[in-house]
């Protein structure tokens, strides 16, 4: 079990409590839903008869998944999170996990991909709505519709709430605008990419698109 869990952008740092024993875990990633995958992979360690001080060390320097609540390094004193949620459940289970050690506000850059389920567009901007303070939409993979009718399908579903908005349609430049707004303790979620490093256009074209790159090529400009 663990107990202690103190929650933060940049990591996690928890107690382990196994066989009697108590150990400080310091881990990279972030959330609670991460603690509760490192309880189950420890245990599954253990019973296949790996020791523990074996174990602990891979924890600490185990990086997470790429574009899971991945921490994209920013040198700045707000933090940028890119994460794969591209439905509503999963932009909620997202949010509600940052909301919990974020210090300042919660920022959700997302968009809807074209040519899939579009009547859960609305629903993602309830979701996001539910939990961030602003909200940035805009493109991810527009594919054969244009990007404008998409982004009206999810304003629609911001009628009557009270949160802020931003739309920017160039998923690039609304990256280096979200930049430009977060402020000292602010945490800025970038959902529906992930780990993709591409986007997809009409006539099925691929272009190179990785929010790693554009984070960092945003990072210069406010220099």
């Amino acid at each position: 079990m663990a107990h202690g869990i103190s929650l933060g952008a940049d990591g996690t740092v928890f107690t382990l409590e196994h066989d009697g024993k108590s150990t400080e875990v310091k881990m990279r990633m972030t959330g609670k839903f991460n603690v509760e995958n490192v309880l189950e992979a420890y245990a599954a360690c253990v019973e296949f008869g790996i020791p523990s001080e074996k174990i602990i060390p891979v924890i600490t320097e185990y990086p997470g998944v790429k574009g899971r609540c991945e921490i994209i390094p920013t040198g700045r004193n707000f933090t940028v999170l890119c994460d794969y949620a591209h439905t509503p459940d999963a932009i909620e289970n997202i949010l509600s996990s940052v909301k919990e050690y974020c210090k300042g506000r919660l920022i959700c850059l997302f968009g809807c991909g074209g040519n899939r389920d579009s009547k859960k567009r609305p629903l993602m901007a309830k979701a996001a709505a539910a939990y961030a303070d602003l909200l940035m939409v805009t493109s991810d993979n527009p594919r054969d519709e244009e990007p404008g009718d998409i982004i009206k399908d999810i304003l629609a579903g911001l009628e009557g709430t009270k949160t802020e908005y931003v739309v920017v349609e160039d998923r690039r430049e609304a990256i280096y605008s979200v930049l430009k707004l977060a402020k000292s303790g602010d945490i800025v979620v970038l959902a529906g990419k992930g780990h993709e490093d591409y986007q997809i256009l009409k006539n099925n074209v691929h272009i190179h698109f990785d929010e790693r790159e554009v984070v960092a090529e945003g990072l210069k400009k406010l220099n």
